[in-house]
């Protein structure tokens, strides 16, 4: 009855209706789009980071993996020391170098991985084969794109240059066997993988038994912390970081965008409540008369609550449901902008739609539509009966 009496009430001025509950929806998009913004980074970014089952990247001690060019010397030993672990089962050594291709008019420079392709988690391979020989690489889109290349290619590269002397060192004649996209680079990035023997032999003495980073898988349900702090005491040199501790680092330092996602969220759900309440309020105004006999004829001041609360609820809904469908088309739109930024991996995403995310909008949004009731209700609610028919006669 209360429920038929508010819909009812709400058709009666379908424009008015209309228009408050489009507003709800921009609002309730924008909330959408902020709580997915607020938590899509870190499952975004903890996903990344274990694609492939790696849970600890081991790096210089001091340093975030390719923070600085600090280098992890004795490797082989380190990476020993690390397989002794007793829950560790895979150690993926990786070396980072600047590659030089010269057999353009102008050298093209890219960023080099030297990595074990049997245990590698830094790319995945979309044509070809893996680098099995000492003199092959796999190589980016964009690399391939700007070299005019493709698979069976062979490039004369290097990978030190001597500005005083203009010439390059580290020069090698390598094939191209495989087409990759770099997992934590951006779409745009010019990158290629080689065996880690051949960067640590391009780059001569200095580069001989050193790597950038260890990637390390752990045994399934095995203690990560525990497994961190074992790795630290077996090597010193070194600091082990977690998939927890990564993340919780990446979200200091990209602290701007909870903190916006949190103000904007506010934001919206506030502007939705002020509408919902101006709403009711003037719809109360309106029917004052109306409340009145309905309380003259017996009926309760909790049923009065209760309906104008429904319609308060009813708008609020019905602009949850159309803000859901406009809030994921922008956050797919806003997504693409922001993954377009140099950079930036391209597997990041920053609104993640998550079931529970659309949940918790929808849930702030009709707490907000309850709340935006309560004072018209209660003012309706708290009608003097005999006055106010008194005052709507004379009206």
């Amino acid at each position: 009855m209360r429920l038929q009496l508010a819909v009812l009430s709400l058709r009666r001025h379908r424009s008015r209706t209309l228009l408050a509950a489009l507003g709800v929806a921009v609002s309730g998009a924008m909330l959408l789009d902020m709580v997915m913004l607020a938590t899509g980074m870190r499952e975004s970014f903890a996903s990344l980071l274990g694609r492939n089952r790696f849970t600890i990247r081991v790096s210089p001690r001091g340093t975030l993996p390719f923070d600085s060019e600090a280098t992890i010397t004795n490797a082989a030993d380190a990476a020993t020391a690390i397989a002794r672990v007793s829950t560790v089962t895979t150690v993926a050594p990786v070396l980072g170098a600047t590659l030089h291709v010269l057999d353009a008019g102008e050298p093209v420079t890219a960023f080099a991985l030297g990595v074990d392709p049997r245990v590698q988690g830094d790319y995945e391979l979309l044509g070809g084969r893996h680098p099995t020989d000492p003199n092959e690489l796999v190589a980016s889109d964009a690399l391939l794109a700007r070299l005019s290349a493709r698979l069976g290619d062979t490039l004369d590269v290097a990978v030190g240059f001597d500005p005083q002397l203009g010439t390059y060192a580290g020069r090698r004649r390598l094939l191209i066997v495989g087409r990759a996209r770099f997992l934590f680079l951006s779409a745009g990035d010019r990158a290629a993988a080689l065996q880690l023997s051949t960067v640590q032999a391009m780059g001569g003495v200095g580069r001989r038994d050193r790597v950038s980073l260890f990637m390390v898988r752990t045994a399934p349900g095995a203690d990560v912390e525990a497994a961190q702090a074992a790795i630290e005491r077996a090597v010193p040199r070194v600091t082990a970081l977690s998939i927890a501790g990564a993340v919780a680092e990446a979200e200091n330092r990209l602290s701007y965008f909870r903190q916006l996602a949190f103000i904007l969220g506010a934001v919206s759900l506030i502007v939705g409540f002020l509408l919902v309440t101006t709403m009711m309020t003037v719809s109360v105004n309106e029917r004052i008369g109306e409340i009145a006999v309905m309380r003259a004829i017996g009926v309760s001041r909790l049923h009065v609550v209760h309906q104008i609360v429904l319609e308060g609820v009813a708008i609020s809904l019905a602009g949850a449901a159309v803000g859901l469908v406009l809030g994921i088309g922008t956050a797919r739109y806003l997504n693409s902008i922001l993954r377009s930024f140099p950079g930036l991996p391209d597997a990041i995403d920053f609104f993640l739609f998550q079931p529970d995310s659309a949940l918790r909008a929808i849930g702030l949004l009709v707490m907000s539509g309850i709340a935006a009731g309560i004072y018209p209700a209660w003012r309706a609610a708290s009608l003097p009966v005999a006055a106010t028919l008194r005052e709507e006669a004379v009206g």
